[in-house]
């Protein structure tokens, strides 16, 4: 890697969406990795150019896709709820769905999919647990709109807001190990209740969990 290869790395980096820089600390040198809903291919180039990982995804959005192709990233077109059937099985060491799991309409079926072609699977996701979405609510009768969740009811692609404590229930109830996971502010504070995820699903503004089968 020359020296602008290193400071295009260093600016990607500093600028990546908190949820993509935390991902990317989890994923192992020289992995093979699927990223579902990946945007532009920020985390992509990131691990190809930092980790040596083999790392391609998928995208619903078709100016997206383009954009990650005209930039030389290995993006196709395609749907989180319908396309991962086309995977075989094992294909990948890690599959991502960052901030996403919230807007695809099937996200137990999703998960499934995920740990079947791959061996971890990535999930981050903000928390319609946090305080200031419950205190909004209650103050305001009305559907909050954070820093997080920006948009307002009747333009968001969110359709299955869940909660840490929520995302919990669903690991356990379909037999997954939680090898990892953790919750953080938007700022990039990590909650310190490690050992309590009733009072991190209180404070964290969302949520990364690093799962696979039992």
């Amino acid at each position: 890697m020359n020296a602008s290869e290193a400071g295009a790395v260093r600016y990607v980096a500093k600028n990546m969406r908190l949820d993509l820089r935390l991902i990317s600390e989890m994923v192992a040198p020289g992995s093979r990795v699927l990223d579902i809903g990946c945007g532009d291919g920020t985390l992509i180039e990131h691990l190809y150019r930092t980790h040596g990982c083999d790392a391609r995804g998928i995208e619903i959005d078709m100016a997206e896709v383009t954009r990650a192709i005209a930039h030389g990233l290995p993006v196709m077109h395609g749907d989180a709820d319908s396309d991962l059937a086309q995977y075989p099985d094992g294909a990948f060491d890690y599959v991502v769905l960052s901030r996403t799991l919230q807007a695809v309409e099937r996200p137990r079926e999703v998960i499934r999919q995920m740990l079947r072609i791959g061996r971890h699977a990535l999930v981050s996701f903000p928390n319609f647990g946090h305080w200031e979405l419950r205190w909004k609510l209650l103050w305001t009768g009305r559907m909050p709109n954070t820093t997080v969740w920006g948009k307002p009811w009747y333009e968001t692609p969110n359709i299955h807001p869940c909660t840490i404590q929520d995302f919990f229930a669903l690991a356990e109830q379909e037999g997954y190990v939680v090898e990892r996971w953790l919750a953080v502010d938007e700022a990039g504070q990590r909650s310190p209740w490690r050992k309590y995820p009733a009072l991190a699903n209180l404070f964290g503004e969302q949520a990364l969990f690093q799962l696979r089968k039992a």
